[in-house]
């Protein structure tokens, strides 16, 4: 149903009621049908006049987004800065996948500077029928940030940081707690220094420096220490929000729960703009630290004997809350440990790896491999620039873009992310009986059959199994898919290639699809050890065939309520989420009921 003022809604209400059944079910249906947003060019398309009002009411703030060169001499250098793409309103930090989207530039922009714009340009979307996107860092790998011919509501103005001492939500009995309040707009490197680095407390974020703060807990969220601290989405206290009728909202589990709810994992781009949320924070350990380890396995029997040892070494000494991020194994028999923990000392930590370290010592003609490097340093520093500059610069890129703030930098690691073109991109929860001792044989085995395709990560802090009961019990009370709080880990497996937004050299598509086979034919292996489990929905594949029980299994239904309530003309859309059934894969044609 197109979006009307009241009294269009009303006649036409009562024009529908005073019809027989039949002949109201056939207008429906056809009403949908051809039910499609407005484009530039056409007859629908906003006059410069009414543009001009828009850009009145947002304080100037309205612009066209025009794409920054990228044939330039310097084009590489600035797309290997996920600084500098997210400061591009034409960019995305991903540039596409293969037969699913490419990064495409909206219309025009509204960089809001207050709720005040988010909540004038939502409103003139509704009343325009308008594509509307969402964009906070523009990390989405589904393309949930971008969308051609839309008005793109860019939420980078909303930067404002305020800690506290006891925050109690509005409207709200409970008991006070230290909490951080954060802009919309602000990546997780700045909440890191704010909250970790200048204050000395911990707010559970995601690993990834420059992700957005509103889009990854809305996802539901993770970070390196998530066993211990938990979801994201299960530290936020209270969310301002402007939601599809232009209203801003403040949301908290005694204002508007159900919506509260449906914010903590139901999906970013989906239930309105948030443009603040507060978090609770955390007692900040007194370390944190870093595991690093390479293996390699001189044939394919010690390789699958390597990957048994470490399942029951993990299942024995890992699976708690003190250890998080990663590990991963090559098609050339190497397993690539990368590891985090806290509130160990680095003696602890390193005792933690003996038992797997003797049985690689043991064996000195099936396997090479250093002694595992174990790091600390005081908790306080981890997200430090300045430190990690002068102990570790191999581990951090300080982004030196135009304008760049001394502690914009990122993850040496993730640079390989910025701009990527994905081939395929697919995960799945693995529940944590798989790690009983009768049961470690079916995971092994998988494992080892899914690394003769592929890459394959298993990532500890994105599994809740092990995690402490209050951890747990907070997460829980999330609109995360629950299979999260039994899954030891989530195995990623994915394959890109380099850059190809518009006006670039388009991807090797040869090459893109035999990368996509084999991370495919890599995950079937997988999932026979956990032939039903579901994906984050962060990071899962772009064709996931029952999406809605994957993302979010029983909570589904509940979601979709609270969606069609909210947002019952579907002005928010994005590909998989909830409301999302109801148009076309573009976003731009309402289909028509079933």
């Amino acid at each position: 149903m197109t979006t009307g003022s009241n009294t269009t809604r009303r006649t036409l209400l009562a024009a529908l009621l005073a019809l027989p059944a039949a002949a109201t079910l056939k207008i429906d249906r056809a009403a949908a049908a051809v039910m499609r947003r407005a484009r530039p060019g056409t007859a629908a398309w906003p006059t410069d006049q009414q543009w001009a009002s828009l850009n009145a009411a947002v304080g100037g703030r309205l612009k066209p987004v025009v794409p920054p060169r990228l044939d330039g001499p310097e084009a590489a250098k600035w797309l290997a800065d996920p600084f500098y793409v997210s400061d591009q309103p034409g960019l995305t930090q991903s540039s596409g996948w293969l037969d699913g989207w490419t990064s495409s530039p909206s219309a025009c922009v509204v960089r809001a500077e207050q709720a005040s714009d988010v909540a004038q340009a939502v409103r003139f979307a509704a009343e325009h029928q308008l594509r509307l996107v969402v964009r906070g860092g523009a990390h989405s790998y589904m393309g949930g940030s971008n969308a051609p011919d839309s008005l793109l509501v860019w939420t980078q103005g909303l930067r404002d940081i305020a800690l506290h001492e006891a925050f109690t939500p509005q409207g709200s009995s409970a008991a006070p707690v230290p909490a951080v309040s954060v802009g919309a707009g602000c990546l997780w490197v700045d909440v890191y220094d704010a909250v970790t680095t200048k204050a000395g407390r911990y707010v559970q974020g995601g690993g990834c420096t420059t992700v957005g703060v509103a889009g990854l807990v809305q996802g539901g969220g993770f970070g390196s220490f998530s066993k211990g601290f938990g979801l994201a989405a299960a530290s936020l206290l209270e969310a301002e929000i402007v939601t599809a009728d232009g209203a801003v909202r403040v949301v908290n589990a005694s204002q508007e729960p159900d919506l509260f709810w449906a914010l903590k994992g139901g999906g970013g781009g989906t239930f309105g703009v948030v443009t603040r949320l507060t978090l609770k924070t955390h007692d900040l350990p007194e370390t944190f630290g870093v595991v690093s380890w390479t293996i390699k396995a001189s044939s394919d029997a010690a390789f699958r004997d390597l990957l048994a040892a470490f399942v029951a070494h993990y299942a024995d000494h890992l699976l708690n809350p003190h250890w998080g991020e990663q590990v991963r194994t090559h098609t050339d028999n190497r397993l690539e440990v990368q590891m985090v923990f806290q509130g160990l000392d680095v003696e602890i930590a390193r005792a933690a790896w003996k038992d797997l370290a003797d049985f690689v010592k043991a064996r000195p003609k099936a396997y090479q491999a250093p002694d595992p490097v174990v790091l600390s340093l005081p908790a306080r520093h981890f997200w430090n620039p300045a430190v990690l500059g002068k102990y570790a610069p191999e581990a951090i890129k300080l982004s030196d873009r135009p304008g760049a703030r001394p502690g914009d930098y990122w993850w040496a690691g993730d640079g390989e992310q910025v701009g990527a073109f994905w081939h395929a991109y697919t995960s799945a929860w693995l529940p944590a009986s798989l790690l009983k001792p009768q049961d470690q044989g079916k995971l092994v085995d998988a494992w080892f059959a899914a690394s003769r395709h592929w890459t394959v990560s298993f990532h500890f802090n994105k599994g809740l199994a092990g995690a402490s009961p209050a951890t747990l019990a907070a997460s829980r009370d999330t609109a995360m898919n629950p299979q999260v709080l039994d899954a030891f880990a989530l195995a990623i497996i994915a394959g890109s290639g380099d850059p190809a937004y518009p006006g670039m050299p388009g991807p090797d598509l040869a090459e893109a699809r035999d990368h996509a086979v084999r991370v495919h034919k890599a995950m079937d292996a997988l999932k026979t050890a956990a032939p039903d489990a579901g994906g984050y929905l962060s990071e899962c594949d772009f064709f996931t065939r029952d999406w809605q029980a994957s993302s979010w299994g029983g909570h589904w239904t509940r979601l979709a309520a609270i969606k069609q309530r909210h947002d019952p003309d579907g002005l928010f859309v994005v590909h998989h989420g909830v409301g999302s059934e109801g148009w076309s894969a573009d976003g731009f044609t309402r289909r028509a009921p079933a």
